[in-house]
């Protein structure tokens, strides 16, 4: 029955949620989270410039008007839940945030938002706002695990996410174990089970379905703690899934995260990655750049677009982030805003990349994301690649300078020298503050730089 408790691994689970302290968090998996909170932060401060941004903020606060948290870089202060959903979309905004192969998406954009929101309220030390993202973590990710397992379509990261969310919460509320299964309960079922592939095959606003699964995370704590009610969470209960979650505090999968060097779908940075290696390789040129085939996973081939007419097109596309690598150098959030998608030289080369899937590749999609590239000259030369992944997974990580380097990147183009440079601080000592409020004073106000 659904008030009694039905096993040993359900208790474990609730446990590790309430009990977990900063001494049991591995020194790895403690400098892990503050490479998160580094590069989500770095990633949010772009994302605040965007339209998708900018309509978020301004509706979240006519309709989730309170005082409890604040809008990120924005300055306005809103309810918890509020806070969750416009952040997280505005992290998801600029598609250059970690990510977990197995899962095939994002925890840190569904977790990160709510643990802030919620250790704002609480006025949470460092130590116990970094261990609260670390148990959200685990949480998501072996909920998103378990869900590609036992689900048949392929949802956004929102689904799964809302589980580490609703976790966070519940240790923040410190609700008993029971208001915290019934949270985890609630969460899962209103997760938006969002069909990522429609957005894939159609780029628009709705992106991973992440902001939306950071409020329903906070909503289903508030929900557990009044007393609602919420069916078992499958993904935590069901018994095809006990392995997934049997070795919680043991196996940290936070430690397999990866990270983004370029802006934009993760399934698009192999190919990115054997351009720009072909290219640096051989010397050769945009201009001297007659075609470019690209055989890849069915997922990545479905990523069409080739004239991007706005950010979202532009990060959900495979020849244009290509194409833009190739004659920027570089592939940063300026490449896949305006006025730069619009550049002619970089849409006549985009124009010349195909797509194919290939089937060996296909099979090795998801632990694996690969491609070939081959690069053909006008002069009649041929290059190939061979099979490639992209930088930042765990077996090619981005070292701790490079993603400072990207973190300098990105807040470094709306912020001032010194306000970026107090911020890089903060995240990497997010852990020694005596109060997270800290971090979000240096996140809060208002661009400052134009």
């Amino acid at each position: 029955m659904w008030h009694e408790f039905s096993g040993d691994l359900v208790i474990q689970t609730l446990d590790f949620i309430h009990d977990l302290t900063w001494a049991e968090v591995p020194p790895d998996v403690r400098h892990m989270a503050a490479r998160c909170v580094l590069d989500l932060s770095g990633t949010l401060i772009a994302g605040q410039a965007t339209e998708l941004s900018r309509l978020v903020r301004d509706v979240t606060t006519a309709v989730y008007g309170g005082d409890e948290a604040t809008l990120l870089l924005d300055g306005r202060r809103v309810s918890a839940p509020g806070a969750a959903l416009a952040n997280g979309m505005t992290i998801d905004a600029m598609d250059m945030h970690d990510g977990y192969r197995p899962c095939k998406g994002h925890a840190g954009v569904n977790v990160f938002p709510a643990t802030l929101a919620l250790g704002e309220i609480a006025g949470w030390r460092g130590e116990d706002f970094v261990t609260g993202l670390v148990v959200g973590y685990e949480v998501a990710l072996r909920a998103g695990v378990a869900l590609h397992r036992t689900a048949r379509d392929y949802h956004t990261s929102g689904a799964w996410g809302a589980l580490g969310a609703a976790a966070v919460t519940a240790r923040a509320l410190g609700l008993n174990s029971t208001q915290t299964r019934h949270a985890l309960g609630i969460a899962e079922y209103h997760g938006p089970r969002s069909p990522m592939m429609r957005c894939i095959d159609h780029p628009t606003m709705l992106k991973d379905g992440s902001g939306w699964g950071s409020m329903t995370g906070v909503l289903a704590g508030r929900l557990a703690a009044a007393g609602f009610t919420g069916a078992p969470a499958l993904t935590v209960e069901g018994d095809d899934v006990a392995s997934v979650w049997a070795s919680l505090g043991q196996t940290w999968l936070m430690r397999d995260l990866y990270f983004k060097p370029y802006a934009c779908c993760r399934w698009a940075q192999p190919a990115v990655e054997g351009a720009r290696s072909l290219a640096a390789e051989y010397h050769i040129a945009p201009g001297d750049i007659a075609r470019i085939e690209v055989h890849t996973f069915e997922a990545a081939a479905r990523l069409t677009v080739t004239r991007p007419v706005n950010t979202e097109q532009a990060q959900y596309s495979l020849p244009y982030p290509v194409a833009a690598a190739l004659v920027d150098g570089r592939l940063d959030p300026e490449q896949v805003t305006a006025p730069r998608i619009f550049d002619q030289a970089i849409l006549r080369l985009a124009d010349r990349v195909t797509m194919a899937v290939d089937e060996a590749l296909e099979a090795r999609f998801p632990a694996e994301a690969l491609a070939r590239v081959t690069l053909y000259s006008v002069d009649g030369g041929c290059f190939e690649s061979g099979t490639c992944g992209a930088r930042g997974d765990p077996t090619d990580p981005l070292s701790d300078a490079e993603l400072t380097d990207k973190f300098n990147r990105l807040a470094g183009a709306h912020l001032a020298a010194d306000r970026v440079n107090a911020l890089r601080r903060a995240c990497w000592g997010c852990a020694e503050s005596d109060d997270v409020r800290q971090l979000v004073a240096l996140l809060g106000p208002p661009p400052d730089k134009q």
